[in-house]
């Protein structure tokens, strides 16, 4: 079988998603408002599974998964397989929980809606009116203390009045004191008022959230995943060997494991599996309808090196996705602070999790190991083109720098699919969408306008063939994938990379290059005040 994180569909898979499209197309047109409605739900943004598995006389049967919930629940509908586990039943365990913690956070809110905000209200009042009598107090002695100043400044004061001065000055300090003391005495009826209001608000909370953990706890327990050996294991012992130690909310509800559970249970053996994004974008995320994309890796990693034990992998499930490297990097400019690399698409600008040479251990091999050699900045591993690289500390905090302050002019090249002539997209123009990473999938990035970083790209377009567009990007900011985003985001260009194989079209063999270089750099070295410009030509 494919692996569900490498791979181009086959033919039957490919085939058995345009019957699914076209069903769902007829369904449109229904009369009955439960498809019409199914459809509206899968327009708006879903991932849609195709699995073929062989029965036991080898004969293959086409299963269908959507991911997620549909319409607020997790039952199936006709044509798609059951979930693993329906925990939505609306009598059901769960619901009933659910609806019990959704109570609790309606009495969490009327306490501090009334309870808990009279009380504050009541002792803040309380507060201010001791404030008040303590300022109006204090006003009354400076007004006393400036009378007996002026008479002791006068000389007229005889021993016997100075004495009498002093006792009053000693009186109004000591009933200033009893003022307090009675005051803070009244205060506090009205503190404990307030503290015995915040301890039954945390009581309640607390109350919440052990009732909300027990119930994932159950539900996680419940989530019960057999793999291609016949085993069982719930979604917490799958979890509980991974970093975090918890499944993530909504772990086991992807296409993939509906699938695999649904041919497990039939007796049947997976032979092929595909995703497919099926209607619009949505979350900021940057999906084409009708593409195929990889299982998303946050999720379904765990899950899925669990169900697929038993089954031949190709290429082998613990094997990350990796591209072809065409040939060696070249260095077209070296001096005694740094050195200029031209990149082979395919190679990765420094060390990742596995063995993959990087063009810093490479320059490290080429330099030996006593010189000090360090990327100063970063190309996708699919990007091509110039990249510096440092000799020693003070070089590379300077160059880390210029990057920093934006002191470093990048010129970019891509080639686009579609034409934008007739897309009637601007010649040129700037893109700002802020990015974030997809916590659950990386390393796709994501817009995302509330915790995103700036990230800033001007563009010009070149030239127009073949429904093709050759573009030059001018990127301000360099965050990760920002190019490859904003050019196939709606949002920004709306025009995938060509090649590109978490954002763009698949072109059926998976075997074209990403069509991004890193073309230019400019920028004035602060050792040396020389002003440096480096090209390389664009190999696609």
């Amino acid at each position: 079988m494919n692996n569900p994180f490498d791979y181009t569909p086959d033919d039957e898979c490919s085939n058995a998603f345009r019957e699914l499209t076209a069903r769902l197309e007829t369904l449109k047109r229904s009369r009955n408002s439960d498809d019409v409605n199914l459809c509206r739900e899968l327009e708006a943004g879903k991932m849609l599974g195709v699995l073929i598995a062989a029965d036991k006389c080898g004969v293959h049967h086409t299963l269908y998964a959507f991911s997620g919930q549909l319409g607020g629940a997790g039952f199936s509908y006709p044509g798609f397989v059951a979930p693993v586990f329906d925990y939505l039943q609306p009598d059901g365990y769960f619901k009933t929980r659910e609806k019990d913690i959704s109570r609790q956070n309606v009495e969490i809110d009327l306490y501090e809606e009334k309870f808990l905000s009279k009380a504050r209200i009541d002792y803040d009042c309380a507060v201010e009116q001791m404030n008040s009598e303590i300022a109006e107090y204090k006003k009354k002695c400076r007004v006393s203390k400036m009378e007996r100043d002026a008479r002791r400044e006068s000389g007229m004061a005889d021993t016997e009045e100075l004495a009498a001065m002093t006792r009053q000055s000693q009186f109004e300090k000591a009933e200033l004191h009893r003022l307090k003391k009675r005051l803070h005495a009244d205060l506090e009826p009205f503190e404990a008022n307030l503290r015995d209001a915040r301890n039954k608000l945390d009581f309640l909370k607390e109350r919440r959230r052990a009732d909300s953990e027990a119930l994932q706890k159950w539900l996680f327990s419940n989530f019960r995943l057999l793999n291609a050996l016949g085993d069982y294991k719930s979604l917490n012992e799958i979890f509980s060997e991974t970093s975090t130690g918890i499944p993530p909310s909504g772990a086991g509800e992807c296409c993939a494991p509906k699938l695999l559970q649904a041919a497990y249970i039939r007796g049947w053996k997976p032979v092929s599996i595909a995703e497919y994004w099926y209607g619009r974008s949505k979350g900021g995320e940057v999906r084409i309808h009708g593409e195929h994309y990889p299982a998303c890796r946050g999720k379904c990693l765990p899950v899925l090196g669990w169900m697929l034990r038993g089954l031949d992998i190709d290429p082998p499930l613990n094997n990350d996705c990796k591209s072809a490297v065409a040939c060696d990097p070249e260095i077209i400019y070296e001096n005694e602070w740094f050195c200029v690399v031209d990149k082979p698409g395919g190679m990765l600008s420094v060390p990742g999790k596995g063995d993959e040479i990087s063009v810093q251990q490479w320059l490290i091999d080429r330099y030996g190991s006593d010189r000090i050699v360090k990327v100063a900045h970063r190309l996708d591993q699919d990007t091509s083109g110039l990249l510096i690289a440092t000799f020693g500390q003070l070089p590379y905090k300077l160059m880390q720098s210029l990057f920093a302050k934006r002191e470093v002019k990048k010129c970019y090249v891509a080639v686009l699919e579609g034409d934008y002539k007739s897309l009637d997209i601007p010649c040129k123009g700037s893109i700002d969408l802020p990015l974030s990473p997809d916590w659950l999938d990386r390393p796709r990035q994501r817009v995302d306008f509330e915790g995103g970083k700036d990230a800033l790209t001007d563009y010009r377009f070149i030239s127009v063939s073949e429904n093709r567009s050759r573009i030059a990007f001018y990127p301000r900011t360099g965050r990760t994938h920002q190019l490859r985003v904003h050019a196939a985001s709606e949002m920004g260009i709306g025009m995938p990379i060509v090649g590109d194989r978490l954002y763009g079209i698949n072109t059926g063999n998976g075997q074209e290059r990403l069509h991004l270089h890193a073309q230019k750099l400019e920028f004035t070295f602060p050792i040396d005040g020389r002003h440096y410009c480096f090209e390389s030509p664009t190999p696609f």
